[in-house]
């Protein structure tokens, strides 16, 4: 993944999925992602990382996945937010509502 660099650092927050097609954890996060993409790309990019591919070695230690599903939110390169394990597709958008919030906050 060698353009994941600036995909992160734009200025939209983009959604992250650390995962593995064996999880199961991970099969049960698919459909909620998928839908989540669907509904909100006017407001996130969607990134999936499957951590078994040999290229994305140096993203999974950079970024200490030591559970999957790992999910995280960046803007602008940095990590706005990180969790391992399933949630729901309303815990999603409550986490990326929370964050554009914090956002128009520090704008003013």
């Amino acid at each position: 993944m060698k353009n994941f660099d600036q995909i992160i650092w734009q200025e939209k927050l983009t959604f992250v999925d650390f995962y593995a097609s064996w999880c199961a954890p991970c099969r049960q996060m698919q459909p909620i992602i998928d839908r989540f993409e669907d509904r909100m790309r006017e407001r996130t990019d969607v990134c999936r990382i499957d951590i078994e591919d040999p290229e994305v070695r140096d993203l999974v230690h950079r970024y200490r996945i030591v559970s999957i599903p790992t999910l995280m939110f960046f803007r602008r390169g940095e990590v706005l937010w990180r969790q391992s394990g399933s949630v729901s597709y309303n815990h999603l958008v409550q986490v990326l509502e929370e964050l554009e919030l914090y956002e128009l906050a520090g704008a003013r």
